[in-house]
């Protein structure tokens, strides 16, 4: 027994210990670091108004009326004040001091006696974070007399009477978010500084115009020597070119590309980067992704943070994707007029937007980068491929006969997709392979653990640098794919019968800087297809593990061509097909035609239409053959975005060859009208009307009507139950224009029956 007792004893320690009752320990930085990183600028800490240089004396402080007292601090900060107008910040509807980093901004202090520069120490603080440390750059000690270094440049620029101007130039590297700011003047007993103060709050941002800002500084000689490593002549978001600033930087409204290649359409934005509270919602992004405060200065690290934070995955981020079409429980993509509302409701309410697709997360991410004063636009890539296995290809299964099998068909070509373009220095990479750069908010594939691309260098997706960080080969095969169709024997195999290196990638657009037109930057991303720089750039790709289909299948000597069709919603119409032999013997090809309603993502929703022509071809010769396409067979399977999808396949009977041919048309929705009235002047009242007429023959049920405008009129919307089959609708809102410039308002109509229509008005509104 005893034996027993001892072995059971000896083996208790094995047994794990019982879980401790009550809550877990609260997770801390104690024991690692001796004060946790700064990831919030909301976080504030008070600085003390008296810092004593030693202990307090058997008297208490001794008097201080004979040293400098600090009456009034005037931040130059109104509107048409030269700080903001110099900083191009004027547009911000906000009561704070907006600047850019690397220029200089002036402030006016009065105190109560005249200032003496030999006998008087000041310093103006710039505090951000709730724990500031010099070492950080969290705590920024500007001297206008230049006696002592800091990392912010400052100087006096005049004094009159008891009021002292102070210039101060914020780093061209610094972090950019809100600062609070202190004035500290030095006794012989310590220091005495300004109270905190909610109206001296000082807003950094990035700076695209900062060239050479520091020149004046370096030809110091008091300076020059120990400063001219600590100040880049440029911010890294330097962007030399009038036209791209204008518009990258301070449009407030843009368009984003959609529908085909061969039929662009058009969706007007209204990007409202500086309406009231948007950048606060910036500011808290970058809060919420617990991004410490000392990379918040690197455009390369903010634009990636933020490409992530975009989406609810992973993070509880701006925006929840929803591609089902079911948006019950929140706003269907095709309903939003802009990025305002989208940013305030996360901003206020802590919780993901409802809802979002690709255009969707690029317009509010252009909002977010333009606000912060990265240099940014939307740009639309046509038949984009989404590859996450790195081979380069899209593969369609074909059976025996030439018809598409769609039950082993899994991968799939989006007819457009929407992505950021941002410029930025790129000093991670090698030289020449800064300027614009891809970030993609969409969530597609995770980097590095989260649902985030970019910044990726165009100039290295162009060359076939795709080794370089960041997520280059993903947007690589985005625009360079090819397209393989298979044929699937009987016994499972899979045969290579056609290639199209041409489809994927087939027209990148964006906005053209001041014009309402598109520009076309497809060789930016890519050399022109089948020429030599191409097949350079591909083998160069090769060698970073991307594999591509290696077959040279002769082409089939019958061309087929699907003509261009405009369609209204609700119509029938004529599918045409042209048949072209090139061939000096005749020929008949067996086809099947499909059409099918397909989300702009390329996913199948229904299948409408089947039928399988035969069609022989005299020698150098060609046919033509219609397929009628009826209304009533696609409209009750209609998807938000009214795109048909049409593929003809078939085969030469005489040579077993294939022939392919791809068309979407998308359907013209109707327009919703806007008007306005009134005198086109700042802070005079005038009235936009909204107008609508239902052209279909059925009801439409739950309808939202939405409308904004940049400068003009914050989002609004109006609910109506039911719109009879051709009623019409009216609904006038008073608006009052804030600021002066070329605006427009901007309506959506959305409901479940009925999406994608919009319509707009612009017009400038005078001084």
């Amino acid at each position: 027994m005893a034996d027993m007792s001892a072995q059971a004893v000896a083996a208790e320690p094995s047994a794990p210990p019982p879980a401790p009752a009550g809550p877990p320990p609260k997770v801390s930085s104690r024991g690692r670091a001796a004060a946790p990183a700064a990831k919030s600028n909301w976080d504030e800490s008070d600085i003390p108004e008296f810092e004593l240089f030693g202990a307090l004396g058997p008297r208490g402080l001794p008097p201080l009326t004979e040293f400098l007292d600090i009456w009034d601090v005037d931040m130059m900060k109104k509107r048409d004040g030269d700080n903001k107008i110099l900083h191009r910040t004027a547009p911000f509807s906000s009561d704070d001091l907006i600047v850019r980093r690397g220029q200089e901004f002036q402030v006016n202090i009065t105190f109560n006696r005249p200032y003496n520069p030999g006998r008087d120490k000041i310093a103006v603080e710039f505090v951000i974070g709730s724990s500031p440390q010099y070492s950080e750059n969290t705590y920024i000690p500007v001297f206008p007399d230049g006696d002592e270094q800091s990392p912010w440049p400052g100087r006096v620029v005049r004094t009159d009477d008891n009021a002292l101007t102070v210039g101060v130039t914020p780093a061209a590297n610094c972090i950019v978010g809100k600062y609070q700011l202190y004035v500290a003047v030095a006794t012989p007993y310590g220091i005495r500084r300004t109270r905190r103060d909610r109206s001296r709050y000082v807003y950094v941002l990035f700076n695209p115009w900062a060239a050479g800002e520091f020149a004046w500084l370096l030809s110091r000689p008091s300076w020059a020597g120990g400063f001219s490593k600590a100040f880049p002549s440029d911010d890294a978001v330097f962007l030399n070119d009038d036209a791209e600033r204008e518009e990258c930087v301070l449009a407030e409204t843009g368009i984003v590309y959609h529908g085909s290649h061969d039929d662009v359409a058009e969706r007007r934005w209204n990007y409202g980067q500086f309406n009231h509270g948007v950048l606060d919602a910036c500011l808290y992004i970058l809060d919420r992704s617990q991004m410490p405060l000392i990379n918040r200065g690197d455009p390369v690290k903010v634009a990636r943070k933020a490409s992530a934070m975009l989406d609810s995955r992973d993070d509880d981020g701006v925006l929840v994707g929803n591609w089902g079409g079911d948006y019950t429980y929140g706003v269907a993509p095709t309903a939003w007029t802009g990025s305002t509302e989208i940013l305030l409701t996360y901003a206020n309410s802590k919780m993901p937007v409802c809802y979002a697709q690709c255009w969707v997360y690029a317009a509010v991410f252009n909002t977010f980068l333009r606000c912060l004063g990265l240099p940014s636009r939307v740009v639309t890539n046509y038949y984009s491929a989404h590859d996450n296995d790195g081979n380069l290809r899209s593969d369609i299964i074909l059976d025996e006969n030439g018809r598409v099998d769609r039950s082993n068909t899994r991968d799939s070509i989006w007819n457009y997709h929407c992505w950021n373009e941002c410029y930025m220095s790129r000093p991670d990479l090698p030289a020449g392979f800064g300027g614009w750069q891809v970030v993609d908010a969409t969530p597609q594939e995770t980097s590095d653990g989260l649902y985030r691309c970019g910044p990726a260098s165009v100039r290295a997706i162009k060359h076939g640098e795709i080794c370089f960080p960041f997520d280059a080969p993903f947007v690589f095969a985005e625009v360079n794919s090819d397209m393989v169709f298979y044929s699937r024997r009987k016994d499972g195999t899979l045969e290579p019968v056609k290639v199209n290196r041409t489809h994927v990638g087939r027209k990148v657009l964006t906005k053209a800087p001041g014009a309402q037109t598109s520009r076309d930057i497809t060789d930016q991303y890519k050399f022109p297809e089948g020429g030599g720089e191409e097949r350079t750039v591909l083998e160069k790709a090769e060698t970073y593990n991307c594999q591509r289909e290696k077959s040279q299948l002769p082409p089939a000597d019958v061309d087929l061509i699907l003509s261009n069709v405009e369609v209204n919603v609700g119509d029938d119409f004529e599918l045409k097909l042209k048949l072209v032999n090139r061939s000096d013997r005749r020929r008949t090809v067996e086809a099947f035609v499909s059409g099918s309603v397909i989300y702009y993502t390329g996913v199948v929703s229904s299948e409408f239409l089947f039928t399988t022509p035969s069609v022989k071809i005299g020698p150098s010769a060609s046919a033509k053959e219609s397929v009628t396409v009826e209304a009533k067979q696609y409209m009750r399977s209609l998807v938000e975005q009214s795109n048909l999808h049409f593929m003809v396949t078939g085969k030469v009977t005489e040579t077993g060859q294939i022939v392919s041919a791809m068309k979407i048309i998308r359907l013209r929705n109707p327009k919703i009208s806007v008007k306005v009235t009134g005198t086109a002047k700042v802070n005079e009242e005038m009235i936009a009307t909204v107008e609508f007429t239902n052209p279909l023959a059925d009801n439409l049920e739950d309808v939202y009507i939405r409308v904004e405008g940049a400068g003009l009129m914050l989002p609004k919307f109006k609910y109506y139950r039911l719109i009879s089959a051709g009623a019409s609708l009216t609904w006038s809102q008073s608006f009052t224009p804030q600021r002066p410039g070329t605006t427009s308002l901007i309506a959506t109509l959305d409901c479940p029956a009925l999406r994608q229509v919009q319509g707009e008005f612009t017009f400038t509104v005078e001084a």
